[in-house]
């Protein structure tokens, strides 16, 4: 038994779009399954653990949403060891590609039933758990720009998300200040003067692809960490589509970290956000939780044979 949970708002709307597409998959393929339909994240975490409740054995709990929706029911599944699947219906659908999910909805769903799946880490924070990434300054105030603009819905009507992350980018270029920033990973301090962004990840990539740290593993028991300092707007500016594959670690106002806890101090208050959802302006304390989900994935199979290889 599968327990689908579906955001209908996720992408605009996209949610129950893909929804429809799905149940009609599983009614043709005689999948049992019941459905939880959620709107907000306060409601999420307390709903689905009612639900998962309900029977001794669940094959796993498939999502059909965005990024936020995923991230709503992450403590949930820790708590009972349930595997997490993904239908993406998002904006952005960072997990997903995270994970090489598919974003045709036939062939997630062919991913969620299919039994390949992997241990993945998680982060650990005041506020719960984060799958993807935490990210504090520029980017996590484009992310709070685009999550309260017209565009984005705009965007999301027209099937491209992406593109709002664009706008987001130019619009908070306007105002945003960047100021001094403290990082401790490991317990290590780092200063860094006027510092830009500092995103600390899980996966490599977030805000619709954008591979902030290329090199980030889901299980790898390791953090990595982004940090943009000490350049100019225009340099800034063009940064961003080298991020889009990953160049950006080599240019010389940018230092990459690793460690298995970090911490991060601004001197000024700074919007953070984790899986794309807003955590506020406090400082940011995380730590690596390794193994702490599974994750159902086309990736699964490889993970298994480097795993059986490596012990061999």
């Amino acid at each position: 038994m599968y327990l689908f949970i579906i955001n209908p708002r996720s992408g605009g709307g996209t949610g129950q779009r893909t929804w429809r597409i799905v149940e009609k998959l599983l009614k043709q393929r005689l999948i049992s399954y019941e459905t939880l339909f959620t709107k907000d994240a306060a409601s999420a975490e307390r709903a689905v653990l009612e639900a998962l409740a309900r029977r001794e054995h669940w094959e796993a709990a498939v999502v059909v949403g965005g990024d936020g929706t995923i991230h709503s029911v992450l403590s949930a599944l820790h708590q009972t060891g349930i595997r997490l699947a993904v239908i993406p219906a998002g904006s952005g659908n960072d997990t997903a590609r995270g994970f090489g999910i598919p974003l045709d909805p036939e062939t997630a769903l062919a991913t969620a039933t299919g039994g390949r799946w992997l241990d993945s880490d998680l982060l650990s924070g005041r506020d719960g758990f984060t799958l993807t990434a935490v990210a504090s300054g520029f980017d996590a105030q484009v992310a709070v720009n685009v999550n309260t603009s017209r565009y984005k819905r705009f965007c999301n009507a027209i099937g491209a998300g992406q593109v709002a992350y664009i706008i987001g980018i130019l619009h908070t270029l306007l105002t945003f200040k960047p100021c001094r920033v403290n990082v401790a990973c490991d317990g290590k301090e780092h200063s860094f003067e006027t510092a830009w962004l500092v995103s600390v990840c899980n996966l490599p990539g977030y805000g619709g692809g954008l591979q902030i740290c290329p090199q980030a593993e889901a299980g790898d028991g390791q953090l990595d960490v982004c940090v943009v300092h000490g350049c100019s707007r225009g340099q800034l500016l063009r940064l961003f589509p080298t991020v889009l594959k990953g160049r950006h670690v080599s240019l010389p106002f940018v230092t990459m970290l690793r460690g298995r806890s970090v911490a991060v101090t601004f001197e000024q208050p700074r919007q953070a956000i984790g899986d794309g959802e807003s955590l506020g302006l406090a400082p940011l304390a995380v730590r690596c939780v390794p193994g702490a989900l599974r994750v159902l994935s086309p990736q699964g199979t490889a993970a298994a044979q480097r795993s059986c290889q490596a012990s061999g």
